[in-house]
């Protein structure tokens, strides 16, 4: 993806869970589809390349513990994508993925070590879909380290589209930093969901780099 038109200065770019369980590639526990090796080269490209043009890069990892409420095996009687509701939220039942200390929770795109890297999802009571908080409100360093290096436009891509790319948007356009999605160097779970999830960026105020 080129991108040399775009300034450096006061731009960031977010690199949403590029991890091993959600590629098809490292054949993970809740592979999205179309993480095959061809999309994982692009964004190891992409990603470089940002970094070599001198934008700051901010990886988001998620980092469950293995007692995760958010894993259908952690709920006796419940199958995967099934949908429950815990502390009077819905909560998708979803495979045991990214635990702690495993290879499925490695991030699979090599980079200079410059780039920085925001755990999320670490509080076994709540699902963490956006890089700045989970669901129960507790948030991560992204806000505070985007701040610090006086980010005000974020670029965002990753996995999934219509998860944890969607939420991370969301929060980022709360938070008032002008948002692009670089949706060529996104997959999402399903068609349906996906394009929801577009319109709702869109309605929102990002902008959709590569929208038909």
């Amino acid at each position: 993806m080129e991108r040399q038109s775009v300034s450096t200065e006061n731009t960031g770019v977010i690199v949403v869970d590029i991890q091993a369980d959600f590629t098809e590639l490292k054949s993970g526990s809740l592979a999205v589809p179309g993480t095959d090796a061809q999309y994982i080269d692009a964004v190891q490209r992409s990603t470089q390349q940002f970094l070599q043009q001198g934008f700051c890069v901010y990886f988001t990892q998620d980092w469950h513990p293995a007692d995760h409420m958010s894993f259908y095996t952690n709920n006796p009687g419940t199958e995967p994508l099934q949908v429950i509701e815990i502390g009077g939220r819905p909560q998708v039942m979803w495979p045991p993925h990214c635990v702690q200390g495993t290879p499925g929770a490695d991030i699979i795109v090599t980079v200079d070590a410059s780039a920085k890297t925001v755990r999320k999802g670490t509080n076994s009571r709540f699902d963490s879909y956006s890089g700045f908080a989970d669901d129960g409100g507790h948030k991560t360093e992204l806000d505070n380290l985007l701040r610090r290096d006086s980010m005000q436009k974020l670029i965002i891509y990753g996995l999934a589209t219509d998860y944890c790319v969607k939420a991370t948007v969301l929060d980022s356009l709360k938070s008032e930093y002008e948002v692009e999605v670089a949706l060529d160097l996104c997959r999402g779970v399903s068609p349906e969901t996906t394009e929801s999830a577009i319109r709702e960026m869109k309605a929102n105020g990002a902008t959709i780099l590569g929208d038909q």
